[in-house]
């Protein structure tokens, strides 16, 4: 499996998918990493670009990102790569967390609810707890 992750050039989660210097792709085989290699982000925003489509053809399935928008989300959907939004720390660290299972979408703007509306009243997580 092929894990891309946006990555700032001191090997953090890039928050910002859109505008990141570069993507980190590991490849993964049995919760390990085989290996990782870089591949340089476009220069126009990332929902515009065709990383997605670039991202597919290494063989990507899963993003690991900071925040992004819908209209990426659903982009690399289309595309069937995963998003899981709301990652930071250490690119590898993260890879390796994600494959033991410990990394859970932050779910601020599921790929999957993409066409519910989110504006009726206590559709979303309950606020007050």
């Amino acid at each position: 499996m092929k894990i891309a992750v946006p990555t700032t050039e001191y090997n953090q989660v890039d928050a910002h998918f859109g505008h990141c210097e570069f993507f980190t792709v590991f490849t993964v085989e049995n919760k390990s990493i085989l290996n990782s290699e870089i591949v340089q982000s476009p220069k126009e925003c990332g929902c515009k670009s065709n990383i997605a489509e670039t991202l597919n053809e290494m063989g990507v399935k899963v993003m690991l990102a900071g925040n992004m928008g819908g209209g990426a989300v659903n982009a690399l959907g289309a595309y069937g790569i995963t998003v899981y939004r709301g990652c930071s720390g250490d690119v590898k660290k993260l890879v390796d967390e994600f494959v033991n299972g410990n990394v859970k979408d932050s779910g601020e703007a599921c790929g999957h609810h993409e066409h519910h509306s989110h504006h009726k009243p206590g559709h979303h997580h309950n606020q007050s707890n």
